[in-house]
Protein backbone atom coordinates (compact mmCIF):
# COMPACT_ATOMS: atom_id res chain seq x y z
CA UNK A 1 0.00 0.00 0.00
CA UNK A 2 1.32 3.54 -0.34
CA UNK A 3 0.13 6.88 0.70
CA UNK A 4 -1.16 9.47 -1.14
CA UNK A 5 0.08 10.45 -4.20
CA UNK A 6 2.07 13.19 -4.30
CA UNK A 7 4.40 12.08 -1.41
CA UNK A 8 6.26 9.58 -3.71
CA UNK A 9 6.65 7.21 -0.20
CA UNK A 10 5.75 3.85 0.21
CA UNK A 11 3.86 2.93 3.09
CA UNK A 12 6.33 2.79 6.41
CA UNK A 13 9.45 4.45 4.44
CA UNK A 14 7.68 8.04 5.07
CA UNK A 15 8.27 7.58 8.80
CA UNK A 16 11.32 6.34 8.34
CA UNK A 17 12.58 9.50 5.51
CA UNK A 18 11.09 12.08 8.02
CA UNK A 19 12.84 10.70 11.23
CA UNK A 20 16.10 10.43 9.00
CA UNK A 21 15.69 14.25 8.04
CA UNK A 22 15.08 15.65 11.32
CA UNK A 23 18.50 13.50 12.30
CA UNK A 24 20.50 15.51 9.46
CA UNK A 25 18.08 18.34 10.51
CA UNK A 26 19.76 18.14 14.19
CA UNK A 27 22.74 17.04 13.72
CA UNK A 28 23.76 20.23 10.93
CA UNK A 29 22.08 22.37 14.73
CA UNK A 30 18.77 23.53 12.84
CA UNK A 31 15.65 23.58 14.61
CA UNK A 32 13.35 21.18 13.06
CA UNK A 33 9.52 21.26 13.52
CA UNK A 34 6.91 18.80 11.78
CA UNK A 35 6.32 21.23 9.05
CA UNK A 36 10.41 21.89 8.83
CA UNK A 37 10.89 18.22 8.38
CA UNK A 38 8.36 17.77 6.23
CA UNK A 39 9.08 21.25 3.67
CA UNK A 40 13.10 19.63 3.87
CA UNK A 41 11.54 15.28 3.03
CA UNK A 42 9.34 17.09 0.24
CA UNK A 43 5.96 15.89 1.32
CA UNK A 44 2.95 17.49 2.36
CA UNK A 45 2.92 19.78 6.16
CA UNK A 46 0.08 17.02 6.75
CA UNK A 47 2.16 14.33 5.79
CA UNK A 48 4.46 13.69 9.49
CA UNK A 49 0.93 13.56 11.20
CA UNK A 50 0.53 10.07 9.79
CA UNK A 51 3.66 9.10 12.00
CA UNK A 52 3.76 11.67 14.50
CA UNK A 53 0.88 13.59 16.55
CA UNK A 54 3.59 16.18 17.63
CA UNK A 55 7.14 17.08 17.82
CA UNK A 56 7.92 15.77 21.19
CA UNK A 57 6.92 12.15 19.54
CA UNK A 58 9.17 13.17 16.63
CA UNK A 59 12.21 13.90 19.15
CA UNK A 60 11.44 10.41 20.65
CA UNK A 61 11.78 8.77 17.07
CA UNK A 62 14.83 10.76 16.61
CA UNK A 63 16.13 9.76 20.28
CA UNK A 64 15.47 6.56 19.81
CA UNK A 65 18.19 6.56 16.69
CA UNK A 66 20.33 8.25 19.05
CA UNK A 67 20.13 5.46 21.61
CA UNK A 68 20.72 2.77 19.12
CA UNK A 69 23.49 4.42 17.87
CA UNK A 70 25.13 5.09 21.10
CA UNK A 71 24.51 1.27 21.60
CA UNK A 72 26.10 0.56 18.37
CA UNK A 73 29.12 2.48 19.61
CA UNK A 74 29.54 0.84 23.39
CA UNK A 75 28.34 -3.01 22.04
CA UNK A 76 29.28 -3.53 18.49
CA UNK A 77 32.28 -5.57 17.53
CA UNK A 78 33.14 -5.49 21.78
CA UNK A 79 33.28 -8.07 24.50
CA UNK A 80 31.16 -6.18 27.89
CA UNK A 81 33.43 -5.10 30.29
CA UNK A 82 34.52 -8.35 32.26
CA UNK A 83 36.71 -6.40 34.97
CA UNK A 84 36.32 -3.44 36.51
CA UNK A 85 39.21 -2.27 34.89
CA UNK A 86 36.96 -2.71 31.37
CA UNK A 87 34.43 -0.42 32.80
CA UNK A 88 36.76 2.80 32.12
CA UNK A 89 36.52 1.61 28.11
CA UNK A 90 32.68 1.86 28.13
CA UNK A 91 33.18 5.22 29.81
CA UNK A 92 35.33 6.49 26.97
CA UNK A 93 32.87 5.31 24.10
CA UNK A 94 30.02 6.75 25.90
CA UNK A 95 31.98 10.39 26.59
CA UNK A 96 32.86 9.99 22.70
CA UNK A 97 29.89 9.29 21.74
CA UNK A 98 28.83 12.95 23.15
CA UNK A 99 31.46 14.50 21.85
CA UNK A 100 31.35 13.83 18.43
CA UNK A 101 27.36 14.10 18.64
CA UNK A 102 26.83 16.76 20.85
CA UNK A 103 23.35 17.74 19.50
CA UNK A 104 22.11 14.35 19.27
CA UNK A 105 23.40 13.57 22.82
CA UNK A 106 21.32 16.81 24.59
CA UNK A 107 18.18 15.70 22.43
CA UNK A 108 18.36 12.16 23.66
CA UNK A 109 18.96 13.74 27.85
CA UNK A 110 17.78 16.54 27.56
CA UNK A 111 14.67 17.37 26.46
CA UNK A 112 11.27 15.60 27.41
CA UNK A 113 10.77 12.76 24.74
CA UNK A 114 7.33 11.02 24.58
CA UNK A 115 8.44 8.22 27.26
CA UNK A 116 5.73 5.79 25.94
CA UNK A 117 7.79 5.08 23.24
CA UNK A 118 8.75 1.61 22.74
CA UNK A 119 10.50 2.16 19.83
CA UNK A 120 12.94 4.52 22.43
CA UNK A 121 12.79 2.10 26.12
CA UNK A 122 13.61 -0.73 23.70
CA UNK A 123 17.14 1.11 22.07
CA UNK A 124 17.94 2.48 25.36
CA UNK A 125 17.14 -0.13 27.80
CA UNK A 126 19.62 -2.30 25.51
CA UNK A 127 22.14 -0.30 26.64
CA UNK A 128 21.28 -0.52 30.38
CA UNK A 129 20.81 -4.41 29.89
CA UNK A 130 24.34 -4.43 28.41
CA UNK A 131 25.73 -2.83 31.74
CA UNK A 132 23.59 -4.42 34.26
CA UNK A 133 25.09 -7.82 32.32
CA UNK A 134 28.79 -6.69 32.53
CA UNK A 135 28.02 -5.43 36.24
CA UNK A 136 26.40 -8.90 37.37
CA UNK A 137 29.74 -10.64 35.84
CA UNK A 138 32.52 -8.17 37.51
CA UNK A 139 30.49 -8.33 41.02
CA UNK A 140 28.77 -11.51 41.21
CA UNK A 141 28.42 -11.22 44.77
CA UNK A 142 26.82 -8.08 44.98
CA UNK A 143 22.65 -7.80 45.59
CA UNK A 144 20.39 -6.78 42.89
CA UNK A 145 19.77 -3.49 44.50
CA UNK A 146 23.32 -3.00 45.13
CA UNK A 147 23.69 -3.90 41.44
CA UNK A 148 21.54 -1.06 40.58
CA UNK A 149 23.20 1.58 42.73
CA UNK A 150 26.62 0.72 41.34
CA UNK A 151 25.44 1.16 37.76
CA UNK A 152 23.77 4.48 38.21
CA UNK A 153 26.74 5.52 39.93
CA UNK A 154 28.96 4.75 37.07
CA UNK A 155 26.10 6.32 34.79
CA UNK A 156 26.08 9.44 36.43
CA UNK A 157 29.94 9.13 36.28
CA UNK A 158 30.03 8.73 32.54
CA UNK A 159 26.88 10.96 32.06
CA UNK A 160 28.64 13.79 34.26
CA UNK A 161 31.93 13.75 32.23
CA UNK A 162 30.32 13.46 28.85
CA UNK A 163 28.34 16.59 30.52
CA UNK A 164 31.26 18.74 31.71
CA UNK A 165 33.47 18.41 28.10
CA UNK A 166 29.99 18.90 25.84
CA UNK A 167 29.78 21.98 28.01
CA UNK A 168 32.99 23.32 28.06
CA UNK A 169 33.81 22.76 31.92
CA UNK A 170 36.83 20.50 31.08
CA UNK A 171 38.98 20.91 28.02
CA UNK A 172 38.81 18.77 25.47
CA UNK A 173 42.35 17.82 24.41
CA UNK A 174 43.10 15.06 22.32
CA UNK A 175 41.28 11.37 22.09
CA UNK A 176 43.77 10.03 24.52
CA UNK A 177 43.78 13.01 26.84
CA UNK A 178 39.96 12.25 27.23
CA UNK A 179 40.25 8.81 27.40
CA UNK A 180 43.00 9.25 30.04
CA UNK A 181 40.89 11.36 32.36
CA UNK A 182 37.92 9.39 32.24
CA UNK A 183 40.45 6.23 33.09
CA UNK A 184 41.30 8.20 36.01
CA UNK A 185 37.99 9.25 37.12
CA UNK A 186 36.95 5.74 37.12
CA UNK A 187 40.13 4.37 38.83
CA UNK A 188 39.04 6.47 41.81
CA UNK A 189 35.43 5.29 41.75
CA UNK A 190 34.99 2.23 40.94
CA UNK A 191 35.29 -0.94 43.25
CA UNK A 192 37.66 -3.12 42.70
CA UNK A 193 36.06 -6.35 41.41
CA UNK A 194 34.41 -8.66 43.79
CA UNK A 195 33.72 -5.27 45.83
Amino acid sequence: MSTPKGDGYHHGSLRQALVETAVAMLERGEAFSLRAVARETGVSQAAPYRHFPDRSHLESAVAAVGFRDLGDDLLSDRELPRSAGDLPDFAVRYVEFALRRPRMFRLMFGTGCDRSSDERVRASGRIHDALAQSLSAVYPDLTEQELADLATGLWATAHGLACLYSDGKLPVGSPGEVAERVHAVFAAVVPPDGR
